[in-house]
């Protein structure tokens, strides 16, 4: 960033977070990143579960850190009267807010948003969930671990024959909350626009993230090979179908190596490099990561 402008994109935008767990969460990190100013609204037992998930050091998960950095967190009861009093003076006072629980919870609350745009019509009102808050899965719980199968990405993901893999990672969380975050800086950017127009300030809008379209949405060719060849890609372990060479390659040491010289002037360029390197020349032409890891 430049030094003479240490001002953020995002100063001065209000956020309130009220999703736990990881894709509403990771939005609001997101947010946060840029300037926003998140406040995370926790259940007063426990907090958020990521508090607790995998090692902690000093009470608290090192994952929590990374997930709530930059916020400000409030332990607040929404199935009280009280607790959704409270939030909903927050949500008059926001410019974006964050769910990410089952379809329907917040209107039981009545904090849906057609009943908060009678007090805050400007509200950018971001919705995470598994299938979208319309359709025939709407109704449906959701986890990212199901939707990733939901989508075809699973299916793509492992060696033929065997059982599909998924990545170690919580990727489709991670991915609904990038298509999340894009959503709010578009809907933040229109109400902008309106402003330098002259324009009265844009209504607000309801963003909705289904996790299963977030992670369909970065399926490749995989959709266009099937509508226009009827093409099905299947698993192909280490290697990308039909690109080569770009693979995984055990060597004399057993470390692992990984090429990717998937272009044509690249892979001539690897080939050279490999002849100089037989001939006791070092060389860093092509593009090659080595590994200790499998």
């Amino acid at each position: 960033m430049n030094k003479e402008n240490s001002g953020r994109p995002l100063d001065g935008v209000k956020v309130l977070e009220l999703g736990q767990l990881l894709a509403g969460p990771f939005t609001g990190t997101l947010l946060g990143y840029f300037g926003a100013e998140v406040i995370k609204i926790e259940p007063p037992e426990g907090g958020d579960p990521i508090r607790q998930w995998r090692i902690v050091k000093d009470g608290t998960s090192l994952w929590w850190r990374s997930l709530a950095r930059n916020k400000k967190c409030v332990t607040l009861d929404l199935k009280s009267d009280k607790g959704r009093k409270l939030v909903r003076q927050l949500i008059d006072r926001s410019d974006v807010l964050i769910e990410n629980f089952r379809p329907g919870t917040m209107e039981k609350w009545g904090l849906g948003p057609e009943e908060i745009k009678k007090t805050n019509p400007n509200l950018i009102y971001t919705r995470i969930s598994g299938y979208g808050q319309t359709g025939p899965n709407s109704h449906k719980p959701g986890y990212a671990s199901v939707t990733e199968a939901f989508s075809g990405f699973r299916y793509v993901n492992g060696f033929p024959g065997d059982a599909p893999v998924r990545p170690n990672l919580s990727i489709g969380d991670s991915l609904a909350g990038l298509h999340a975050a894009i959503g709010v800086l578009l809907a933040l950017t229109e109400r902008q626009k309106t402003q330098y127009t002259g324009g009265e300030v844009a209504s607000g809008q309801v963003i909705d993230i289904a996790l299963y379209e977030s992670i369909f949405n970065l399926m490749e060719g995989v959709v266009p090979e099937y509508d226009g060849a009827q093409v099905i890609r299947e698993p192909s372990g280490t290697t990308l179908t039909g690109i080569v060479p770009t693979n995984t390659y055990c060597c004399k040491d057993k470390k692992f190596v990984v090429i990717g010289g998937n272009g044509d002037s690249i892979f001539q360029r690897l080939m050279k490099s490999s002849r100089l390197s037989r001939n006791g020349r070092r060389s860093t032409d092509g593009n090659q990561h080595g590994s200790s890891g499998t």
